[in-house]
């Protein structure tokens, strides 16, 4: 049996009824905005619904709820978006790489600076170091909710009014958070990032760039629009301006049912149960001798445990484990940052639960890591 401990990429499996919605769409809709016809009004409909929940689930305004690919492509349109003019941005020392390159892009190409903020387990101290380094040229924080290394959640909220007084762009990264943690754009968010195919339970190539209005982004693409087509440049509004080609209307559908489902769940007791997993696995892997969890006393966590076992390297391990049909993810995380800020250069696993998972299976987990490590001093 195989079981899917690797959920902070993608959840799997997905709820029944985000599969059956998913199925019913390729068997119902067409495209949406690109006529007047009853499949092309049928598509509209679903479109315009899932904004509405989306919406409704993050308080913001439905026009402004934008569908893109990934979180990826979301953060790239408010980053490149709001750096269009240049200034200077502070990050986190905890960032994934869809916020460290494009980034690091716009700095080589000479368009804007860029600062890194230390994470401490206080978060005060958090909110200090990004306090330090506000310029009078900062145009934005871009940050994480949540690592998605070791799940350590930094002090959106602070950070959010911390913006606000500066009157500094807000840009946050919600891939790990949205679906587990109560977010909302009332925070102080200004462009809220997330992933459809993460904690909201929908299909790959989904994704949601929610504003709250107060900053015009310039489109990254351009093209169909299915409004305004006389016009040789994008339309002026959103979610028009950042839209552009055929919507993912098979995506929509099952994004649309995968945030119904975690309404009726209720974020509280998805953590709780997602928690309560990570905590067992600590507690666990704290009485075997070899393993090295990284996680500090003091800082808060969302649902993601990462750990190293003596003796073998991350990939390697998590390689043993799959062997025990345990998927886990290993190596760098697409977060070399978060990575160098803990120490593992070289990688760690990362165990990471969904509101599928079972506490019979993350024990037989446990007696599968205290297995390897006892190989490993065998193994070296």
């Amino acid at each position: 049996m195989i079981v899917n401990f690797d959920n902070a990429a993608t959840t799997f499996p997905k709820p029944p009824a985000v599969q059956n919605a998913v199925a019913q769409a390729v068997r119902n809709y067409a495209s949406a905005g690109r006529g007047s016809h009853p499949l092309a009004k049928r598509g509209s409909a679903l479109v315009y619904k899932l904004r509405e929940e989306a919406a409704a689930f993050f308080g913001g305004e439905p026009e402004h709820v934008v569908l893109t690919m990934n979180c990826t492509h979301a953060l790239n349109l408010a980053i490149q978006g709001i750096c269009a003019g240049g200034g200077h941005v502070v990050i986190s020392r905890l960032e994934h790489n869809s916020v460290l390159r494009p980034v690091y892009a716009l700095a080589k190409a000479g368009r804007i600076t860029y600062s890194i903020a230390d994470v401490f387990p206080e978060k005060e101290r958090t909110l200090a170091a990004f306090r330090r380094l506000l310029r009078s040229d900062t145009k934005a924080v871009i940050c994480t909710f949540c690592s998605n290394v070791t799940g350590q959640i930094l002090p959106w909220r602070e950070l959010g009014v911390l913006c606000q007084e500066r009157g500094i762009c807000f840009i946050a990264d919600g891939a790990q958070a949205c679906g587990v943690l109560d977010v909302k754009l009332s925070d102080g968010i200004n462009f809220l990032c997330t992933a459809g195919h993460k904690g909201l339970y929908g299909i790959t190539g989904t994704g949601l760039l929610l504003s709250d209005g107060r900053y015009p982004l310039p489109p990254l693409m351009q093209g169909g629009s299915g409004s305004m087509s006389d016009l040789p440049e994008m339309p002026p509004f959103l979610p028009d301006a950042l839209e552009c080609g055929t919507l993912n209307i098979i995506g929509a559908a099952g994004l649309s049912a995968g945030l119904r489902f975690v309404q009726e769940k209720g974020t509280a007791a998805i953590l709780r149960h997602e928690s309560a997993l990570c905590d067992a696995l600590c507690k666990r892997l704290a009485d075997i001798p070899g393993v090295t969890v990284y996680r500090s006393p003091g800082a808060d966590y969302a649902p993601i445990v990462s750990f190293n076992i003596h003796g073998y390297p991350s990939e390697e391990a998590a390689a043993a484990l799959a062997e025990d049909g345990f998927c886990l993810r290993a190596g760098l995380h697409c977060a070399p940052l978060a990575h160098r800020a803990i120490g593992t250069e070289e990688g760690a696993v990362r165990f990471s639960p969904s509101v599928f998972s079972r506490m019979q299976d993350t024990s037989r987990l446990a007696d599968a890591i205290a297995r390897l490590a006892s190989n490993g001093k065998n193994h070296m």
